[in-house]
């Protein structure tokens, strides 16, 4: 079943975003990224007031979630980050619904260009059916391996997009 058609999506400058929005976003990401995945590092980075924060709610819960910057202020080119959804919504095709919704928002925004990632390398084949190349250029992220990827411009979503993640 994907929770796609009945996500609200909201593309929120960190200005913008309400206590309750800050507080239910960084508690999602510590709970995954901190305590799920068992790493200690620093998620309040510094970045988020200069990132589009994308939040997926349902029913009023945040279950969903990505930060997109404009080009220029993480790299070269637009990137996501802090990809993320709820453990007990994973695998029903909400994971493919935010990367579209994500891609489709910085598209809006910044118009057809690259946008590049750095993906938790198990996460390959997810983000290779979004349009993303893995650039050969591996590293080790807060003890975590992960792939510096490319999506090109012209890419066009394909039907691996809608696999259940």
């Amino acid at each position: 079943m994907s929770l796609a058609p009945v996500m609200d999506w909201q593309l929120l400058p960190f200005d913008a975003l309400s206590a309750r929005q800050l507080h239910d976003l960084l508690q999602l990401r510590s709970a995954v990224f901190v305590v799920e995945q068992a790493c200690v590092f620093q998620d309040i980075d510094g970045a988020d007031p200069l990132a589009l924060h994308l939040l997926g709610h349902r029913a009023g819960q945040l279950l969903a979630y990505a930060r997109c910057f404009a080009p220029g202020l993480k790299c070269a080119e637009v990137s996501i980050g802090r990809v993320i959804t709820v453990l007990e919504h994973r695998g029903t095709g909400l994971g493919h619904a935010l990367m579209r919704q994500a891609l489709e928002s910085v598209a809006q925004r910044w118009g057809p260009q690259p946008v590049r990632i750095g993906a938790q390398a198990r996460l390959k084949q997810f983000y290779v059916g979004h349009g993303f190349v893995d650039l050969n250029r591996p590293y080790i992220e807060d003890g975590i391996a992960h792939l510096e990827m490319l999506r090109p411009a012209a890419v066009i979503s394909s039907p691996s997009t809608e696999r259940p993640a």
